[in-house]
């Protein structure tokens, strides 16, 4: 018998993990695109609609706080339904909500909406983190985890070259737009990521986790280990308040100080 982790390092790096890691890694230039696109816009709504300081800040302030309240959210679901699920819904729902954002017809409306597009691009992590593990755990020497912040450079970069051309010429909404171009590319891109074969065990769900697998195996040109696939013992998972236990504490403190 063996199991998916011993399946995967089995099966080794190979096409199927570039393709993956280009998709996955695509998903960083949206991400950043939508958080940094506040920036490039907020001088802008300001004389539009004569905004103060703390109204051109509480904009920024609120599409962090809607990426943090719905990445939990959505990690819950993900465990629940899926990585692919809540992946694409999250592609969808901040793709939707940044081209309302466009149109938004006051300050109020932008803010709301601006929100909205971070709390559907916090859902993109639920499934670039567990394909980032997925890709370390093939090579001790991948080095496509750390490429992955290049992307997120791509991304950044972009949106700000764009804005020098879009917004003296066709303006701020167009420049919404246009980056919201790359989100809806992304889903039409869906149908080659297969769902985590790891969640589909931890569903119970042996053949598809087996059919994934040997999927990835195909692409890559290797065989699959000999034997059947089992499902790992049961472990118990971690909960919010091993967190804050005396044992953990300090490393959660300094994590979130980082962060």
């Amino acid at each position: 018998t063996f199991t998916v982790e011993e399946a995967v390092e089995t099966i080794g790096f190979g096409r199927f993990h570039i393709m993956l890691f280009l998709i996955m890694g695509s998903t960083g230039v949206a991400e950043a695109m939508e958080i940094m696109l506040i920036a490039v816009v907020s001088p802008l709504i300001r004389c539009e609609w004569q905004l103060q300081d703390w109204q051109v800040a509480l904009v920024t302030t609120m599409v962090f706080f809607g990426y943090m309240v719905f990445s939990i959210v959505l990690g819950l679901l993900a465990d629940r339904y899926g990585r692919w699920k809540i992946l694409l819904l999250s592609f969808l729902w901040a793709a939707y909500f940044s081209l309302l954002t466009s149109f938004a017809p006051s300050y109020i409306w932008f803010v709301f909406l601006r929100a909205m597009v971070g709390g559907g691009v916090s859902g993109h992590a639920q499934g670039r983190e567990e394909n980032k593990q997925i890709a370390a755990m093939c090579s001790c020497s991948n080095p496509f985890p750390s490429l992955g912040k290049v992307f997120w450079l791509a991304g950044s970069l972009l949106i700000i070259g764009l804005a020098s051309v879009v917004n003296p010429t066709i303006g701020w909404r167009w420049l919404i737009r246009i980056a919201s171009i790359p989100g809806i590319l992304l889903v039409l891109m869906f149908k080659f990521i297969p769902e985590s074969a790891r969640y589909n065990m931890s569903t119970g769900n042996t053949g598809a986790a087996l059919a994934t697998l040997q999927r990835i195996a195909r692409m890559n040109g290797v065989a699959m280990p000999q034997g059947q696939l089992r499902e790992p013992a049961k472990e118990r998972r971690g909960r919010f308040k091993d967190l804050i236990h005396p044992k953990y504490l300090r490393t959660t403190l300094q994590i979130w100080i980082i962060w």
